[in-house]
Formats: C-alpha cells, sequence, structure tokens
C-alpha cells in the first residue's frame, strides 16, 4: 500500500511537471498561440525575456518542490493511516532557515533584474531621436535631426469598417485595427532615443518586440532608447485607458536596412520641400 500511494504521488508531481513543460513550450508551436512573453528584436527584450525565463524556472522549481512536499503529507501521513500530528509550537532552527532561503532566493533574482533595469533606463550614446506626442485618438512622430514630422492614426480600412453600420466584417480586415496610415519607419541597427509625451491625456506608447513600453504624459516627456536588430514591421497599441478611442490607437514600426530608410528620409525631405515651394 505504501509503494502505490508513493507511486500516485511521484505520477502526479510528474503529470505536473510536464504539463507546465508543454504549456511553456509545445503548446505555442502545435496551436500557433503566442502565450509565453515574446524575445522581441532588440537586445533589451532579449535580456527581458532571458531573465522572464530565468525567475520562471526558478518559480516552477520551488513550487515543484512545494507541491511535492505537500502532497507526500496528504497522501502518506494522512490520519486514516493513524498518523498522528507533532505537537510543537515553533522550531528556531526551521524558522531560521525558511527565513534566510528564500531571502538568498531574492537576492539572486534581484542582480539580474537589476542589470535589466540599468539598461533600459540608461541610454548609451544615440545616433538619432524621435519625438512622440500622443494625442486622442493619434499618434504624432518627429524626427528631431531629420526635420520630419507627421501624424499616425488607425487606417481608413479599420476606421470604416469598426463603426456598427458599416456592414462589414472585421475578419476580412487585414490587421484589424492594428494598421495606420502612416507608420514610424525606423533604421535597423541604429541606436535611437525617444522622447514621449502627450498634448491632452495620458497615453501610454507600447511595441512588445521592443521589449518595453513608457507613458506619454502631457507637460512631461519620457525617456527611452532601442536598437532593433531585425527589419520587419512590429505592431502595438496604447497601453492606458484614454477615452472611447482608446482601443483605436495602433502602433506601427517599419524597420528598414540604413540603405533603404536613407533613400525615405530623402523621399520624405524631397516631399517637403516640394509642398514648401508650392
Amino acid at each position: 500500500m505504501k509503494k502505490q500511494n508513493t507511486f500516485i504521488v511521484v505520477a502526479a508531481v510528474t503529470a505536473a511537471v510536464i504539463a507546465a513543460t508543454w504549456l511553456l513550450l509545445a503548446a505555442p508551436a502545435l496551436t500557433g498561440n503566442q502565450i509565453n512573453m515574446t524575445r522581441g528584436v532588440t537586445s533589451q527584450s532579449v535580456i527581458n525575456y532571458n531573465l522572464h525565463m530565468t525567475i520562471l524556472w526558478v518559480c516552477i522549481v520551488i513550487g515543484v518542490i512545494v507541491f511535492s512536499a505537500m502532497f507526500v503529507s496528504i497522501v502518506l501521513h494522512r490520519k486514516s493511516r493513524d498518523h498522528q500530528a507533532a505537537q510543537f509550537t515553533h522550531s528556531t532552527k526551521a524558522e531560521i532557515v525558511w527565513t534566510i532561503i528564500p531571502v538568498l532566493i531574492l537576492v539572486v533574482m534581484a542582480v539580474p533584474a537589476t542589470r535589466a533595469l540599468i539598461n533600459m533606463e540608461i541610454a548609451p550614446e544615440t545616433e538619432m531621436t524621435v519625438k512622440i506626442t500622443g494625442f486622442q485618438w493619434r499618434w504624432k512622430y518627429d524626427y528631431v535631426e531629420d526635420d520630419i514630422s507627421f501624424i499616425s492614426s488607425l487606417a481608413p480600412e479599420s476606421n470604416a469598417t469598426r463603426r456598427l453600420a458599416s456592414g462589414a466584417k472585421p475578419t476580412d480586415v487585414e490587421h484589424y485595427l492594428l494598421e495606420v496610415d502612416n507608420p514610424l519607419v525606423l533604421p535597423a541597427d541604429t541606436k535611437i532615443k525617444f522622447l514621449i509625451t502627450a498634448d491632452d491625456v495620458i497615453h501610454s506608447w507600447w511595441v512588445p518586440a521592443l521589449g518595453w513600453k513608457r507613458d506619454a504624459i502631457p507637460g512631461f516627456i519620457n525617456e527611452a532608447w532601442t536598437e532593433i536588430k531585425e527589419p520587419g514591421v512590429y505592431r502595438g497599441q496604447c497601453a492606458e485607458l484614454c477615452g472611447k478611442d482608446h482601443g483605436f490607437m495602433p502602433i506601427v514600426l517599419h524597420v528598414l536596412p540604413r540603405d533603404e530608410y536613407t533613400a525615405w528620409v530623402d523621399q520624405q525631405q524631397g516631399r517637403v520641400e516640394r509642398l514648401a515651394a508650392n
């Protein structure tokens, strides 16, 4: 009987570990759904992801140990087996141990967490600056060095489809509510500083692939920086409730190789010069 109960405990713990591992590693590949934190495309996002996974596995190990002890106590030391509860009020040694061990675990976790925060907050020497201003319910982008400025709003297709009387199906619109008319264009492999503020209420500029988000606060400028390693299209949204159309403030980044970005800047500056001439 004792062996049978031990087998039940071991089987339960093993099943829990397998289920947790499957949810973390196998499920996204099979279902196509991202249930874990995104790895992102910047050095910051990779640091954040690695920190997240380290802390997650520490928590899993602690959980397995705690629940194993709990299941062993429940199954092997139950009253029906005539086990008697120990009669004591406290144990000084046990209290010292279960205080010191958690403190040491927290200290060990605090070291990489502090490094990640310092890397996120202290910007290196950057190569360009973009000012981001949040409005109800759009974004304004100013390229400080290149004298380029434009407004980015929800794409007309999504804006028309979201209306109740439109008769259109959201499933027929590609990137529904996640597409804009004027995306923010940035160069890859470039250290970029962002100056983030707002003109009316508090917004929050968030692109998950970058690994951070910043509040846009009227009368205050938040700073952030990034270096995007991979060209591509990356999407985000306003992450602060900012009014009735809060859900219609998408963010789209088009990250280009350096030479293509330079050509885009020349094109934009030429367009501005032609408009000024007219």
